[in-house]
C-alpha cells in the first residue's frame, strides 16, 4: 500500500488515484462555479485553507501535470465568452455578484483540485484528502485480495468438477450406447406388435367367415333332418 510521502513524490501513483474525485466532498464541501464544473484559484485556496499564492506557486511548479488534469488559463475572448456563459447561469444575488477576472482566469476541475490535494504539503485539508485516498486504496486492495481468494476457491471447485466430469465421461458414453440399443429394440418390438396386430385382424376376419359358413351348414343340415323326419313319418 502506498504511503503519503510516496503519493507526494510519485506522479505515477497520483495518476492512479485521479478517478477518486468523490473523496473531495467527503472531506469538505467544494463550492463550484455556476456551471458545476469549474472553480477558481480563490475557491481552491478557500477549500484547502491556504493562500491563493500557495496554490498558484504549486500549479506553476507542476504546470504540465495540472494541465493534463484539466487546468485552464483563460484570456481575451475566451475569458469574455466564459464570463458571459457564467452570467447566464448565475442564480445567486444577481449578475453583479458574479466575480469577474480582469485579464486572466485559472479554472480548475474536480480532477485538478484532487491533483492539488495530492501535492499540497502545508494544508490539513489536503492531508486529510490524502488519508482518505490511501485508506480507500487499502480497502480496495483488501477487497481485491478477498476476491482473489474467492476466485481461487471457485477455480479449485471447477477443477474438481472437471475431474469428475472426465471420470463420468466413459460411463455416460456407455449409458448412451445402451440407450441407443434399447431404442433399437423398442423399435423392433413396435414393428412386431404392428405385424401381430395385422395378423390378428386377419384371423378375426377368418373367424367371422368360418362362423358364417358353419351357420350356413347348420341350416342346411337342419333342413335335411326336417325333410328326413317328414318322409319317415309318412311311411
Amino acid at each position: 500500500m502506498p504511503t503519503e510521502v510516496a503519493l507526494l513524490e510519485s506522479r505515477a501513483l497520483r495518476v492512479e488515484q485521479m478517478g477518486r474525485v468523490d473523496i473531495l466532498d467527503k472531506v469538505k464541501s467544494l463550492v463550484m462555479l455556476p456551471d458545476g464544473i469549474h472553480v477558481r484559484t480563490d475557491d481552491v485556496a478557500r477549500y484547502f485553507e491556504v493562500s491563493t499564492a500557495s496554490v498558484r506557486r504549486l500549479t506553476d511548479r507542476h504546470q504540465e501535470e495540472f494541465t493534463e488534469n484539466g487546468l485552464r488559463l483563460l484570456r481575451g475572448s475566451d475569458l469574455r465568452s466564459f464570463h458571459s456563459d457564467m452570467l447566464s447561469l448565475w442564480k445567486g444575488e444577481g449578475a453583479e455578484s458574479y466575480p469577474q477576472a480582469a485579464t486572466q482566469l485559472r479554472l480548475y476541475t474536480r480532477r485538478t483540485v484532487l491533483n492539488v490535494a495530492m501535492l499540497l504539503r502545508d494544508s490539513d485539508i489536503a492531508r486529510c484528502v490524502r488519508t482518505y485516498l490511501l485508506d480507500a486504496e487499502g480497502t480496495l486492495r483488501a477487497e481485491y485480495e478477498a476476491l482473489e481468494v474467492r476466485v481461487t476457491r471457485i477455480e479449485s471447485c471447477l477443477a474438481d468438477v472437471g475431474s469428475a466430469l472426465q471420470e463420468l465421461g466413459p460411463v455416460l458414453c456407455r449409458m448412451s450406447e445402451r440407450l441407443d440399443s434399447l431404442d433399437r429394440k423398442v423399435e423392433v418390438t413396435q414393428q412386431l406388435v404392428g405385424a401381430m396386430s395385422v395378423r390378428l385382424s386377419d384371423l378375426s376376419q377368418d373367424v367371422v367367415r368360418m362362423d358364417a359358413r358353419f351357420d350356413a351348414r347348420l341350416d342346411a343340415f337342419a333342413h335335411q333332418l326336417k325333410d328326413l323326419r317328414r318322409r319317415t313319418g309318412r311311411r
